[in-house]
């Protein structure tokens, strides 16, 4: 049986600079640093739709706006981050625009990607597709996929 895979890319010029930190590291990961990501969205299906298409690519607007929601300008911060209320206290008071995740990095970012898509793509699609990966680069050299 044929399987037909299609990719959706938001490339690092789309602006999605995020800042964030590893508190547990021990490298200079632990201190603040950002980067414009770039995501990578690879879908799936066994049929493809009355166009021969996998995804509508016109169809990902909410996708792309919760890309920009979480990861457009945002200071991006672990719920057991050590200094969690110091990041609050500046969220309210606007020096940051920050968005509390489970954790940070490229896998956790990946996941987080992967569980808003799949969710997504079901409610589009029913059983016809899938997310079969999502992959986040902090630049050329560092990325994390998470796969289903």
């Amino acid at each position: 049986m044929s399987r037909f895979f299609c990719s959706k890319k938001y490339g690092h010029e789309r602006g999605f600079s995020a800042a964030f930190r590893q508190w547990r590291a021990d490298s200079h990961c632990r201190f603040m640093h950002g980067y414009s990501l770039e995501f990578e969205f690879v879908f799936g299906s066994k049929k493809l739709d009355e166009n021969n298409w996998v995804v509508d690519f016109g169809g990902l607007k909410h996708l792309e706006t919760w890309l920009r929601q979480n990861f457009d300008h945002k200071t991006l911060v672990a719920f057991d981050d050590p200094n969690f209320t110091f990041f609050e206290e500046m969220h309210e008071t606007e020096i940051i625009d920050m968005v509390s995740v489970e954790g940070t990095g490229c896998e956790m970012f990946a996941k987080m990607a992967m569980d808003y898509s799949s969710d997504l793509i079901q409610k589009i699609y029913d059983d016809r597709c899938w997310v079969e990966s999502v992959t986040v680069r902090e630049h050329g050299a560092n990325s994390a996929t998470c796969k289903r």
